[in-house]
């Protein structure tokens, strides 16, 4: 295994259409910057939520800690 802490990076989530930091932990574990500020969003984020969703055409929701996202960013992490 690589000899590192944590590892991070900064992607486009197409799910919530705004950008979001993808962290990843020496043991695996994994933390969307995104999850928190989408998966329970405050009033004034669900109003930007809903303008971006009506803007796109598509509903937009975080998908949570089992985003494919994570995932395979997790997966490349561990790899290199």
């Amino acid at each position: 295994m690589a000899d590192w802490v944590l590892t991070a990076t900064t992607i486009y989530c197409d799910a919530v259409d705004d950008e979001v930091t993808l962290l990843v932990y020496k043991d695996g574990t994994l933390k969307c910057t995104g999850y928190d500020k989408y998966r329970k969003p405050s009033k004034e984020t669900a109003r930007e939520i809903k303008i971006r969703s009506r803007q796109s055409g598509k509903k937009l929701d975080c998908t949570g800690l089992q985003c494919h996202r994570l995932a395979q960013y997790r997966d490349k992490s561990l790899v290199d």
